[in-house]
């Protein structure tokens, strides 16, 4: 059975997809630049070879869809509906509201089995476009073998917090500098650059910069701080904070969304209403006086992934999927 997946690079979604090439014998990723997307007609041509399933996003699937051969989608975000509006581009609302919800709702016709991401996304399917049909809910997993906690010897009082991930809207991050603001001297924000190499500019003495990291570092860096910030609007379910409560760090996120699925609050971290940047300087400023229950929630996190959000669990699912798709 060949699984063929050709997915747009730059995203979270296109990282799921390699572990599954990574793991799954004769799964392939065809990975292609997303600017091909101006021209999606051009993006059959893309994509060659045989295969037995197509495994890929609803976004363009109609265009790599194949008579006679099972057709897979995974739902990892869903950015169509009006609550996005504000965090978008006016290119991006038109681009939403009319090609692209087009392309969706083509390939879900012709889609043999619908999967998901998580309970949130595959809900507001469900609502926004009508979707009646079975929707496999598949959480990501995280290779805890790689990505755990390492033994620390902090000698410093200084408190390191991590923002990681694409520096845009949807990701919370014109927020980032009216949080640092309200940081107490102690404190320090790192932000990584994320996986399109969006550069953000804050002129503060405790923020630094370092800008996108090689996936093979992460763990590295994820230990090298103390909690995870994410005052993301919209996650389909978020590879970050996977990855920092596998390494055994608190996470300080956004109440939306498919965060409450992975995050417990008062538990792995704490949840924050949306743009309530004094909120989330508050809980983070507390953490910062608690060493025990940094380590705490650390451990607690760990324990969580290790349960329900681990690699093995992931592949699992997916290779029933294919199997019922091949039936």
């Amino acid at each position: 059975m060949r699984v063929i997946s050709p997915m747009a690079t730059g995203n979270g979604a296109y990282i799921v997809h390699k572990m599954l090439e990574g793991q799954l014998t004769n799964y392939s990723v065809a990975p292609y630049n997303p600017y091909w997307t101006l021209m999606p007609i051009a993006l059959p041509f893309l994509f060659r070879g045989t295969s037995d399933i197509i495994h890929t996003t609803p976004d363009y699937a109609c265009f790599f869809s194949r008579k006679n051969t099972p057709l897979v989608l995974t739902l990892h975000n869903y950015v169509l509906d009006r609550f996005m509006h504000s965090y978008s581009s006016t290119l991006q609302n038109i681009h939403y509201k009319t090609d692209l919800k087009w392309f969706i709702e083509r390939s879900l016709k012709q889609a043999n089995i619908v999967t998901s991401v998580s309970k949130f996304t595959s809900q507001l399917l469900r609502e926004q476009l009508r979707f009646d049909k079975d929707i496999d809910v598949i959480p990501n997993g995280v290779d805890t073998l790689f990505f755990h906690p390492f033994h620390k010897n902090k000698c410093s009082k200084k408190i390191t917090v991590l923002f990681s991930g694409n520096l845009t809207r949807r990701k919370g991050a014109q927020w980032l500098p009216d949080i640092a603001k309200k940081f107490k001297n102690n404190i320090e924000l790192i932000c990584t650059g994320g996986l399109n190499k969006t550069k953000l500019m804050i002129r503060k003495d405790n923020v630094k910069c370092i800008g996108a990291i090689p996936y093979n570092e992460m763990p590295a860096i994820y230990n090298s701080v103390d909690l995870l910030l994410m005052p993301t609007v919209r996650e389909g379910m978020s590879l970050a904070i996977l990855e920092a409560m596998a390494c055994g760090i608190p996470v300080v996120a956004t109440d939306c969304s498919s965060n409450p699925e992975l995050i417990d609050n008062d538990k792995g971290g704490y949840l924050c209403p949306l743009g309530d940047t004094a909120k989330f300087a508050e809980k983070i400023n507390n953490l910062a006086e608690n060493p025990i229950l940094v380590k705490q929630m650390g451990d607690y996190n760990r324990a969580k992934v290790e349960k329900q959000f681990t690699l093995k669990k992931m592949l699992g699912r997916y290779e029933r999927v294919f199997e019922k798709a091949m039936a």
